[in-house]
């Protein structure tokens, strides 16, 4: 695992019947540390997906450099694997099909492929459901599955873009919870986008607030509540006067962002 290093980055998008550009980001600096966990917020329009776009290798940035270790990031690659907010499964296969399917392209051996398989669905508590069709399992199962098939590929980095947006709140707490164990456990480096101040404050230890037009960090936070959140129930971390200290601040600076994007409409 290496550090991922990102340094003046910078993406603009060019409507191609105007000619007019847009800023997406602009001057985006940062070194996220090998097992390190950082969550990503702002304000619709700010860039975190793009942000996240880039990382992946799925869009390349106009100018600047993003590097892990001593590579380039310039395509999709086996050291970044990506779990969406729907999870992107093929629902006809069974959960073992899906959870193996980077390794049956990579033509894996199929012996040592299913024990892989069996291990990480129990790992992320699925285990004896490996035949299970997909389309039959909740939301929340499906995107237990989707960590499965991340986590089975052993990358270096994974990404997150809203990755519990779509699940009730009950299942989205025990989901929290299952991220903060995989990240303590696997050691993994974790970037998560997610458009709530509450998720982001558990789910980071590191903590980007963007601004929008164009995107760019507005103020990084440095955190105790991930780590907290192995040992405590995120129910009573959230009640903390110092949570909520921070949960109120980070408020009411997406608030005023969003005010000031509306009056300059």
């Amino acid at each position: 695992m290496a550090d991922l290093l990102c340094k003046d980055l910078c993406m603009t998008f060019t409507n191609p019947q105007t000619g007019a550009a847009v800023e997406a980001l602009k001057d985006i600096n940062f070194t996220l540390k090998k097992g390190e966990l950082l969550s990503v917020l702002g304000p619709s329009g700010c860039g975190k997906t793009t942000l996240l776009n880039v990382v992946a290798g799925f869009l390349n940035q106009s100018s600047g450099s993003l590097t892990l270790g001593d590579n380039e990031i310039k395509a999709p690659g086996v050291e970044r694997g990506m779990v969406f907010q729907q999870g992107a499964l093929f629902e006809w296969l069974p959960v073992s099909k899906n959870v193996d399917f980077g390794l049956r392209m990579k033509k894996e051996d199929p012996a040592k492929s299913a024990a892989l398989v069996e291990k990480w669905l129990d790992i992320v508590g699925l285990a004896g459901f490996g035949d299970t069709p997909t389309y039959q399992l909740s939301g929340g199962m499906q995107q237990r599955v989707a960590l499965a098939r991340c986590l089975v590929n052993d990358p270096d980095v994974i990404l997150m873009d809203e990755p519990l947006g779509a699940l009730d709140a009950l299942t989205r707490e025990k989901m929290q919870s299952l991220i903060l164990e995989l990240w303590k456990e696997t050691g993994k480096t974790i970037i998560i986008i997610t458009h709530s101040v509450e998720e982001a404050l558990l789910l980071g230890e590191r903590l980007f607030v963007m601004a929008p037009r164009p995107g760019r960090i507005h103020k990084e936070y440095q955190l105790p509540f991930a780590e907290q959140g192995l040992k405590t129930s995120l129910r009573e971390i959230k009640q903390q006067a110092d949570f909520g200290e921070v949960r109120e601040e980070i408020l009411s600076m997406i608030w005023n962002m969003e005010e000031e994007i509306m009056s300059g409409a």
